[in-house]
């Protein structure tokens, strides 16, 4: 995995899943992060490969649901983001996924009440001892890249000192977001304090923050030299945010729509990545955000966005029993669904 000059996807919880990584990795995204996965649920999953649909899953044992789902065709590019406070269980958890995908990242910049208070996220910025066992315990035993993701401390010095703590690690990039953890979205990113952190440091270095539009990326390396550029919200908004020209909203809404049906994704988070798409955009009380909200199935969201003109190829797996076909008489087009 090559951390130089990379636009990135960040973690983004119930967003960063399989549909919209292979959605940012469409329109050029060099780098996918799923969402944070608690290192504690990953022990109690197991790894199952999904014939179906082509698709290998990190499945829950017991509840049966799907926790991770990756596939090949991102295996180079997508990196496992963990959250833990520990690192024998982190390496446990790392070595369940590890051969399926490009690095294993440490969340520690996590500001969440829930990841706080289990000693993780945020919480690890103030346990510089605690970073390098985990950091150097993944080193040592996993054969991919080992990255981790910060936030800024409180000052500028004890940003840098932290970020030289976690160099000598040995760890393949570090990820900044240009914010303390008492600041909210809506305070603007500091990109001259990522800017000391990359001056400190000989490893990639990944600023994170306040990139909105397309001319974004270029903007924050200008002033920040990182090696990278990471984007969440404004990914979330527009996925095509990661091509100079960008496609419309609607028709990124339509292909998110495609790939969620044909990795037969979560309805919960298929709902709320598009509400978060629409809400940015115009209103959930408009009817397309009325219909997205009452939508109880995947069928019902291919039949309320606007789907008309999307064309879906027809699936003929004879093998597959359970299978059935959701028909739009209106197309005269048959798509295949579990």
């Amino acid at each position: 995995m090559e951390y130089r000059n990379k636009l990135v996807l960040a973690p983004m919880v119930r967003v960063g899943t399989l549909p919209f990584r292979l959605l940012a990795a469409q329109y050029g995204a060099d780098i996918t992060y799923g969402e944070e996965i608690i290192d504690h649920k990953l022990l109690k999953c197991e790894r199952r490969i999904n014939d179906a649909i082509g698709s290998i899953d990190i499945v829950e044992k017991g509840t049966e649901n799907v926790v991770f789902r990756t596939c090949d065709q991102e295996r180079n590019q997508v990196v496992f983001q963990l959250g833990t406070s520990d690192a024998v269980r982190a390496l446990t958890a790392a070595q369940l996924v590890c051969k399926d995908v490009a690095a294993i990242d440490i969340n520690m910049g996590c500001p969440k009440a829930f990841s706080i208070s289990g000693g993780m996220g945020a919480a690890l910025l103030k346990k510089p001892d605690l970073i390098h066992d985990i950091l150097t315990t993944l080193k040592r035993n996993l054969c991919i890249p080992v990255t981790c993701k910060i936030r800024l401390l409180n000052s500028t010095h004890d940003t840098v000192e932290l970020a030289r703590r976690i160099e000598k690690t040995m760890v393949s990039a570090v990820a900044v977001h240009g914010r303390r953890v008492v600041d909210r979205p809506r305070d603007p990113a500091n990109w001259s304090e990522i800017a000391n952190v990359v001056d400190a440091l000989s490893i990639p270095v990944i600023a994170n923050g306040d990139v909105f539009e397309h001319e974004d990326f270029q903007r924050i390396r200008e002033v920040t030299g990182s090696s990278s550029v990471m984007v969440a919200r404004g990914a979330l908004w527009n996925a095509s945010i990661f091509h100079p020209v960008g496609s419309p909203i609607e028709v990124v809404k339509r292909e998110y729509v495609r790939k969620s049906i044909l990795w037969d994704h979560d309805i919960k988070s298929t709902k709320y990545t598009l509400k978060e798409m629409i809400m940015h955009y115009t209103s959930l009380e408009l009817p397309e955000g009325k219909a997205v909200t009452r939508a109880e199935n995947l069928s019902d969201i291919a039949l309320q966005v606007n789907f008309a003109i999307l064309e879906l190829k027809v699936y003929k797996i004879p093998e597959l029993t359970n299978y059935w076909f959701l028909h739009f008489e209106y197309m005269n087009t048959q798509i295949l669904y579990m």
